[in-house]
């Protein structure tokens, strides 16, 4: 979806209000051949999702409020085909979270309520982080094949 032209490296939104941790993310990202760029809160990912049309976006539970993850993957997945971002409605998401580590809270990827692709745990395995990114992006690419 990047704009980037025919053979570019693929480029990823970080959308997460903690620095640390996108810098964590992004080293292997980059060092992979990625494409990186971030957003500190859910509204102004939304706004460069519009700006950039990434490859892929990970994704942060918990931002600015508790829920704000969760409101940006629903705006992305809207079934609306009026919504500004109908057209990144395929973008695969990563929901990155400490959540499960942190409280006894469980939850899944679920289209009406959390419609994300994958999960990765925080602290961030750099391994785990780019074999996810790998599979989503080259999941992405065989479902726009077969369209």
């Amino acid at each position: 979806m990047s704009d980037s032209g025919a053979g570019a490296a693929p480029t990823i939104l970080i959308i997460d209000d903690n620095p640390d941790m996108v810098l964590a993310i992004s080293m292997p990202l980059e060092a992979a051949g990625y494409q990186v760029a971030w957003a500190q809160s859910g509204r102004e990912g939304l706004d460069k999702v519009l700006e950039i049309a990434p490859d892929l976006v990970i994704l942060d539970v918990m931002m600015e409020t508790s829920t704000a993850g969760f409101q940006v993957s629903l705006t992305l997945r809207s079934p609306d085909p009026r919504s500004s971002y109908a057209r990144f409605r395929g973008i695969p998401i990563l929901m990155l979270t400490a959540i499960h580590t942190t409280t006894s809270l469980r939850f899944g990827a679920d289209e009406a309520y959390l419609p994300v692709d994958d999960f990765v745990e925080k602290p961030v395995d750099a391994d785990v982080l780019l074999e996810k990114v790998k599979t989503l992006l080259a999941d992405r690419v065989r479902r726009a094949g077969t369209r």
